[in-house]
C-alpha cells in the first residue's frame, strides 16, 4: 500500500468514526435499543483500532512524530479528550444532560482534530 492509499484509508476511517459516533450519540439520547446490538459494540472498536494503526503507519512512513510536530501533539491531546468525553457521553454519564453535553463536547473535539489534520496546524481556526 502506498503513502496516498494508505493516507485516504486513514481518512475512510475517521469518517467511518465519526459517523458511528454521532448515530449513537443520537441512539443514547433517545435510549434506543439499537445500541444493545452486537454490530453496535463491535464495530466502533474494529474501526478505531484501524484508525490508530492507519496514524501510526502514517507517522512511521512520514518520520513526523508528536514531539517534532506540534499538531501531531494537538492530535494526540485531543484525541484523549475525545475519548474521555465519548465514554461519558455513552457510557459513563449519569445524567442525560451530563451524556449530551459530553456528545456535544466530543463532537466540537472530533471536529477540532480534523481541522489540525487538514491545516496541520495546532490553532487551525
Amino acid at each position: 500500500m502506498d503513502y496516498l492509499t494508505l493516507k485516504h484509508f486513514h481518512m475512510g476511517c475517521a469518517a467511518a468514526s465519526g459517523a458511528l459516533f454521532l448515530l449513537r450519540g443520537g441512539w443514547m439520547l433517545r435510549a434506543s435499543p439499537a445500541l444493545q446490538q452486537r454490530w453496535v459494540k463491535i464495530a466502533p472498536h474494529l474501526i478505531d483500532t484501524a484508525l490508530l494503526a492507519s496514524a501510526i503507519a502514517l507517522a512511521v512512513w512520514s518520520g513526523q512524530s508528536p514531539g517534532r510536530q506540534p499538531w501531531l501533539a494537538a492530535k494526540l491531546c485531543a484525541l484523549v479528550a475525545y475519548i474521555v468525553l465519548g465514554t461519558i457521553a455513552l457510557k459513563r454519564g449519569k445524567t442525560l444532560a451530563l451524556r449530551a453535553s459530553a456528545l456535544v463536547a466530543a463532537l466540537l473535539v472530533f471536529a477540532y482534530i480534523v481541522a489540525v489534520a487538514v491545516t496541520r496546524q495546532p490553532w487551525p481556526f
